[in-house]
């Protein structure tokens, strides 16, 4: 696979809107039918943090179907913020998942609702939480060096 050195900031939305549709259903359906869509989840945010945006299947939705009906973006975004964002989301989402599992239905789902927040609110407005988070822990490391 290609290295990604740019991302389109409108797939991030994009992404961010379909996973935001997915962790609501997660929110609402019940078991096991939850934690399969949990475990999806799971695996398109283990995709985007480990292998690359691109390849989670979000992204393919967005580049095979709205992409070309949009066209090309006038700007983009450097990959590492949203990669990390990536991974704090599948770390919501294991957690929620293992909680679930074990029979900790309220753990799981305030975890799933965790990272359904931070979706809808990529999703809405454009603000990643997990990529701020990315900006200030690299702030504070340069700081402390």
């Amino acid at each position: 696979m290609p290295s990604q050195t740019s991302v389109d900031p409108r797939a991030l939305r994009f992404a961010a809107a379909v996973t935001t549709v997915v962790l609501a259903l997660v929110l609402v359906t019940p078991s096991p039918v939850r934690e399969v869509l949990l475990a999806a989840q799971a695996i398109v945010f283990a995709l985007g943090a480990f292998v690359s945006l691109t390849a989670s299947p979000w992204s393919w939705l967005f580049r095979t179907v709205v992409r070309p009906r949009i066209g090309a973006s006038a700007r983009t975004e450097d990959p590492g913020p949203p990669r990390f964002a990536q991974t704090v989301g599948l770390t919501f989402s294991v957690v929620g998942l293992v909680a679930l599992l074990a029979g900790a239905t309220t753990a799981g789902l305030v975890a799933v609702g965790f990272a359904f927040v931070a979706a809808l609110l990529n999703a809405a407005t454009g603000f990643c939480l997990g990529c701020e988070l990315y900006l200030t822990t690299r702030r504070l490391a340069r700081t402390v060096a």
